[in-house]
């Protein structure tokens, strides 16, 4: 199927200009007899290396078959509706998990719409009306600790007898470990908790281990309070409605990626301003060594951009007065220039 997979058409519009993925966030929206499919299906916060090893053996899969890989995933997340009010901080917004899950080569992505009645679909509920009825699924490809249907009752057994029973075939993959400092073998089953882990402790390193790429952050750039600028760092500040998890205070080195796409080198503040006392915490971004004809015209005021975490630099310290923090600054963006390699 590879002609589909270079140019499908979608029925919610393309993912972006780059992916041309069919895109259902409805069950009505898959057009009918569409398949044969093999279909995966998670919750895929943070589309980490765990979940990336399912989704290529979907595509291989899918592409022995002759058949077309569909991925199933959920918006609001499940724990969202179970339990809001101790629903994990997810550690990517939707339009990037989208696009982290277009990415892997799939032909479909269905976001489901999670409901308490979806939630109480039983197991077989659910597979013959998503897999069967609608996807036409010819083989399933999950990872070993896969739950699905009314209270989480199915698991891979529960699949393989499903598949059984509907025919088709069902393949389990394996866990995924990436190193783990600390650990035992010095290696860890890659999860979107261990990554929450890491970005509370500000080890952005390490979730990047897990994710196999720089976790990140999106949203529109507000105006602050211009101190960064008075101090000779101007920032972009994030919206406090940008999407993905907010890593510990402290000083970053990373990029910030605008709407044009263009990637530029930023030492990256997040935190309340202690030296000022500030009370909101903020994610604030100063990008260095701008060239100098983009200087007077670097407005990124109200474009929605991506600031990238590589590597925390410091902890998030009250300085006696602002000739010692501009000092720090100073020291911040150096390092953060020979980290990113950007001379």
């Amino acid at each position: 199927m590879e002609g589909a997979r270079r140019g499908a058409a979608t029925a919610q519009g393309p993912i972006n200009e780059e992916f041309t993925v069919h895109y259902w966030k409805d069950l009505a929206d898959v057009p009918r007899g569409f398949g044969p499919s093999v279909v995966t299906l998670g919750n895929f916060d943070g589309v980490h290396r765990g979940h990336q090893q399912v989704l290529r053996r979907l595509v291989e899969t899918a592409a022995d078959r002759e058949a077309q890989a569909v991925a199933i995933s959920f918006d609001p997340h499940p724990s969202q509706v179970h339990r809001p009010d101790a629903a994990p901080q997810l550690i990517m917004g939707l339009e990037d998990r989208v696009e982290a899950l277009a990415a892997s080569g799939l032909d479909g992505l269905l976001m489901m719409t999670y409901t308490l009645e979806l939630a109480g679909e039983t197991p077989e509920q659910f597979v013959r009306n998503v897999f069967v009825e609608t996807l036409g699924a010819t083989a399933v490809v999950i990872g070993h600790d896969t739950r699905f249907g009314k209270d989480n009752a199915g698991d891979v057994s529960t699949m393989q007898e499903l598949g059984r029973q509907f025919g088709f075939a069902v393949e389990v993959v394996e866990e995924y470990e990436a190193d783990a400092d600390g650990g035992s073998d010095g290696s860890r089953r890659c999860s979107s908790s261990w990554v929450r882990e890491a970005l509370a402790a500000g080890d952005v390193a390490m979730a990047a281990e897990v994710l196999g790429r720089t976790h990140r952050m999106r949203g529109e750039v507000v105006h602050g309070d211009a101190r960064g600028r008075e101090l000779g760092f101007p920032t972009a500040n994030l919206s406090k409605h940008s999407s993905g998890l907010i890593p510990a205070d402290g000083v970053y080195a990373g990029w910030l990626v605008d709407e044009r796409g263009t990637r530029w080198p930023a030492a990256i503040s997040v935190g309340s301003n202690p030296t000022f006392e500030g009370a909101s915490r903020r994610v604030e971004a100063h990008v260095i060594d701008r060239p100098e004809e983009s200087t007077d015209d670097f407005d990124l005021y109200g474009q929605q951009v991506v600031v990238e975490f590589v590597q925390r630099l410091r902890g998030m310290v009250a300085y006696t007065g602002p000739e010692a923090l501009i000092a720090q600054m100073y020291d911040d963006v150096a390092r953060t220039r020979s980290l990113l390699s950007t001379d």
